[in-house]
């Protein structure tokens, strides 16, 4: 019989503390896409309650009808300062960030400074869908350097990539997520390295998204992008948002190598009145004050990553998970089931709980499916009994 595992000695984890019915008050995109009979374990909102530093930074902001427009350094300076305790990097010159209105938008922003029309953008699918999205929008086009067997970075394909991106001799960027949606994966400082001395024989401008870079536990060493070598004309786009469940909240920033500071200094002014001035408020506060939380919630994803490895043993052992490194996602491969491409459309059908299809993160997502690990042992059970209950 598989256990729920108890809280981590300290701050409690905010994992436990939220129960369905009260969940199910909620009025976002997790909670109202689907009727009530669902179980949503989807998109990529946490099910859990705010950190109290955030809490009181909007409800203080809110008080004092403080919701003009942003202004300021003090989340640049947050980030500098999280970035060096988390990571022991030292590399967030606040001169060289701007805000942007979230990581996606910022993204989209930084291959505008990088990249014309028509121009390629590699990506190493599956990969969070809308990198697909978005790039085709902006008028640019994907050329994919899928990951390896493992999960991680193909460094071969990613050189054939970058070759077949720059033959015309036009400009090429590269769409990086790091840490990887929807593995998990963290990438290593060697594979980083690596790929920045492709990108530099090549000529690719890397832009790195690193949103999930506060959900890499104590395990495992995050590797900002910009803290390797040869990376230093590369952008990153950093943020609260996951880490602290702020998705609502809307703030993110673009971090600039020393060799990409006149790039970023060539950004629209109007772009930086695009980000949430409360949700500044509330990323600053969550990165200066809200760690205790944070290692919290790390303890309680470790805990739920244990408790989905027990559970599909138990009740879906055909399917094959390899637990993350990072993020709140678990990347499940459910080809064994014999579902098709899109298990995700059968387990909503037959068993009433949304996931993610595969099939919508590209090349090597078909058959497979992400779960939202962020929410409570007890949905966590209940969403994979109801998975093997659409097998019968």
């Amino acid at each position: 019989m598989t256990r729920i595992s108890h809280d981590a000695p300290g701050e409690p984890n905010p994992l436990r503390a939220l129960g369905l019915d009260r969940l199910r008050r909620r009025t976002s995109m997790k909670w109202r896409t689907h009727p009530d009979d669902v179980l949503p374990l989807w998109v990529a909102e946490m099910d859990v309650p705010l950190a109290e530093p955030v809490v009181r930074a909007v409800t203080d902001a809110l008080a004092l009808g403080d919701t003009g427009y942003p202004a300021g350094t003090a989340y640049a300076e947050a980030l500098a300062a999280f970035a060096a305790k988390r990571w022991d990097w030292h590399g967030v010159a606040v001169e060289r960030t701007a805000i942007v209105p979230d990581v996606m938008m910022g993204a989209v922003e930084m291959l505008h400074l990088v990249t014309g029309p028509g121009d390629p953008v590699v990506l190493n699918p599956p990969v969070y869908p809308p990198f697909f999205q978005f790039v085709a929008h902006m008028d640019r086009r994907v050329t994919e350097a899928p990951l390896g067997p493992d999960g991680r970075l193909d460094l071969d394909a990613v050189a054939r990539a970058y070759r077949t991106a720059t033959a015309g001799g036009g400009r090429a960027a590269h769409l990086l997520c790091s840490p990887h949606n929807p593995t998990g994966t963290v990438h290593t400082a060697d594979e980083l390295a690596a790929l920045a001395a492709l990108a530099d024989r090549y000529g690719v401008r890397v832009v790195v998204d690193e949103i999930h870079a506060p959900l890499t536990g104590d395990g495992t060493a995050f590797v900002p992008y910009l803290s390797v070598p040869g990376a230093e004309n590369g952008l990153s786009l950093m943020s609260a948002s996951k880490g602290w469940n702020l998705a609502g909240l809307k703030a993110a920033l673009a971090v600039a190598g020393p060799a990409a500071a006149a790039d970023l200094a060539r950004l629209p002014e109007e772009v930086s009145h695009g980000p949430s001035h409360v949700g500044v408020l509330a990323h600053t506060a969550a990165l200066t004050d809200g760690t205790a939380w944070l290692d919290a919630l790390l303890s309680g994803l470790d805990a739920n990553r244990r408790l989905l490895r027990e559970l599909l043993a138990e009740h879906l052992p055909q399917v094959r998970y390899q637990p993350g490194e990072s993020t709140c996602l678990a990347w499940l491969d459910c080809r064994a089931l014999g579902l098709g491409d899109d298990p995700a459309a059968v387990f909503l059908e037959r068993g009433r709980v949304a996931l993610s299809a595969g099939p919508d993160f590209g090349t090597g997502g078909a058959g497979h499916v992400r779960l939202n690990l962020a929410t409570t042992p007890e949905i966590l059970t209940e969403g994979v009994r109801r998975m093997a209950s659409a097998l019968h």
